[in-house]
């Protein structure tokens, strides 16, 4: 083997690598909240019972407002209607918000593409990664990101937009240059050979403190 294809090969292992860490981390988060929930699972209960003896249906009523409201969190966050979109878009959309961004999704594509689940994953994880990348410099009240999946026609379109800093990214052709260190442009690289082989279309554009991503792959 020679040096350039050990080279790449040490770069796409260590790529993976901090792939899994990161969705590693992603599901405790979530398995994090789970477990609060759980453990607060018996006050609610007691709470509920200490109300309904008073019969004050009003608080009963509020308080089981704010339990559904707040286990809707719990819940998969999104449901696209394809597993792997659901998964990996949840996982995101969760690490996001406990971070204290705004996210607004909306996406609907079918259970069975011909984009591979590894590939689905790596667009739209790499895609949330920078965006939630790019939010966590604003102050919490300007992050703002918007996920948006659907079929055009014969073909699975997304979209991520993000609030930025002003300047922060900057463009180089199709590809974009970025201040967060060389492993953060491979994975826009990455993007970009993926989208490449299913002669796909990618645009990015970057302008009054918005970024935004949108890719068409052909189904």
């Amino acid at each position: 083997m020679g040096l350039l294809a050990k080279f790449i090969d040490k770069r796409i292992a260590a790529y993976q690598q901090s792939l899994v860490a990161t969705h590693y981390a992603e599901v405790e988060n979530m398995h994090k909240q789970m477990r609060g929930w759980r453990h607060d699972y018996h006050t609610h209960i007691q709470a509920l019972k200490a109300l309904a003896a008073e019969e004050d249906v009003p608080a009963i009523r509020h308080y089981l407002n704010d339990l559904e409201t707040d286990l809707g969190r719990l819940d998969a966050v999104i449901k696209t209607g394809n597993p792997m979109a659901d998964a990996i878009l949840s996982s995101k959309i969760s690490l996001a918000r406990s971070k204290d961004i705004a996210v607004m999704a909306d996406a609907n594509i079918p259970a069975l593409l011909t984009t591979g689940a590894v590939d689905l994953c790596i667009i739209i994880g790499n895609l949330m990664d920078n965006a939630i990348d790019a939010c966590m410099a604003l102050a919490k009240e300007d992050r703002l990101i918007r996920v948006y999946m659907e079929m055009k026609n014969t073909q699975l379109y997304i979209s991520i937009t993000n609030t930025a800093p002003a300047g922060r990214r900057y463009k180089a052709g199709r590809r974009h240059a970025t201040t967060k260190g060389e492993g953060h442009g491979f994975g826009l690289a990455r993007i970009d050979h993926i989208v490449d082989r299913y002669s796909g279309y990618l645009s990015r554009n970057s302008e009054d403190g918005v970024y935004s991503t949108e890719i068409l792959l052909p189904q």
